[in-house]
């Protein structure tokens, strides 16, 4: 059998490169003569340099002296193509979830602004084209810290420039947005709009910290981000990708001027999946990402990978830590079977800690029943 394993990172657990190698160790101890292709893929989130440098090893990686989601100092990496001019920058490297402790995170008071710094050390250091792999934000800012750290200005009541964040948006009287010619592209999966119960806020904000009580005022303050916006863009409408990270795509295509790009699709034509499907006459594809609940239905990493499947009548499995479907199923997200490494025998803490070995058993037990 040919088979081709593309997962998403497990958050928390294993990088999307360690997720390869469980999966890779359990076909193997199913039937050592199995084909195995793999990509390392990234949906913009965690991971999204290293799927970059993948394709591209001799990319330069540049350290830049920048701050996390909370404003304190930190040193991040970003991806320059000097004779190209173009850089690649993760936004998780500096704003993102997994790098703030449990009880640091707190959307009210977290910011992009630190990304917006690697942009634009990487602007001064020439690159006029620049790749952001939204994923992974400890952010509920709209996009806003970045944007502010390249030159955009948001201003309160009293004609003064206040730091935006989560809970300062609702101050936002008005918004000063300077030229750019540099060329900006949002790598992103979600689907979500800014606003609404689908939006940003109501979707995301709890797993950054907010409490029930947060959203609300959360929501009031990305509404007003977006009242204050259209002021200065009246054609401005809520479009699908603009909740993607805290808002972040929503600011990066207003502010910006950018581009959005769905992930999957993006590191799928980088890798030329078309022609590893094609040529290598792929039986099966083992997909997988930390948890597979209602939100992935969104257009999150698995279902572009099934999508991509779908075009080439390829069936689609997908490993995941837990799946807590409500609303949907399996049928809906359009994949042959959805299996977790999580049982009732099995604590979260236990699946999270051993996810590289539970992930490399179940393969290998759900191959011993497969039947393509």
């Amino acid at each position: 059998m040919n088979i081709l394993v593309v997962p998403d990172k497990f958050k928390d657990s294993l990088p999307a490169k360690g997720a390869i190698n469980a999966i890779t160790k359990g076909i193997q101890k199913h039937n050592i003569d199995h084909n195995i292709f793999s990509i390392l893929a990234s949906d913009g989130g965690d991971g999204f340099l290293d799927a970059i440098l993948q394709v591209y090893p001799n990319m330069q990686t540049i350290k830049t002296n920048t701050v996390n989601a909370l404003g304190d100092p930190i040193i991040s990496n970003y991806l320059l193509d000097k004779q190209n001019k173009v850089a690649y920058i993760e936004l998780a490297q500096s704003s993102g979830l997994t790098s703030l402790a449990a009880d640091k995170r707190d959307c009210n008071i977290t910011s992009t602004y630190g990304t917006g710094l690697q942009i634009k050390h990487a602007i001064n250091k020439g690159a006029k084209k620049v790749f952001i792999g939204i994923g992974g934000s400890a952010t509920n800012d709209g996009g806003t810290g970045i944007a502010r750290a390249l030159g955009v200005q948001f201003l309160n009541n009293d004609q003064k420039e206040i730091f935006p964040q989560g809970n300062s948006l609702i101050d936002i009287f008005k918004i000063i947005i300077p030229q750019n010619n540099i060329k900006f592209y949002a790598i992103n999966d979600v689907t979500n709009k800014l606003l609404g119960n689908n939006g940003a806020t109501y979707t995301y904000a709890k797993q950054k910290g907010a409490s029930n009580a947060d959203l609300p005022k959360l929501e009031l303050g990305m509404k007003n981000l977006f009242d204050k916006t259209k002021d200065v863009l009246p054609d401005l409408e809520d479009l699908p990708g603009f909740g993607a990270a805290g808002g972040t795509g929503f600011g990066l295509a207003t502010f910006l001027n950018a581009k959005i790009i769905p992930g999957i699709e993006f590191i799928f034509d980088m890798n030329n999946i078309n022609k590893i499907l094609v040529n290598n006459h792929i039986d099966l594809i083992i997909t997988g990402e930390g948890k597979i609940d209602d939100q992935t239905i969104n257009g999150k990493f698995i279902v572009g990978v099934k999508n991509k499947a779908k075009r080439h009548n390829i069936p689609v499995m997908a490993i995941c830590g837990v799946c807590q479907l409500k609303d949907y199923t399996i049928d809906d997200l359009g994949l042959q079977g959805i299996y977790p490494i999580k049982t009732k025998d099995i604590s979260s803490e236990e699946s999270i800690k051993n996810a590289a070995k539970l992930i490399e058993d179940r393969v290998y037990e759900i191959l011993k029943n497969w039947k393509v």
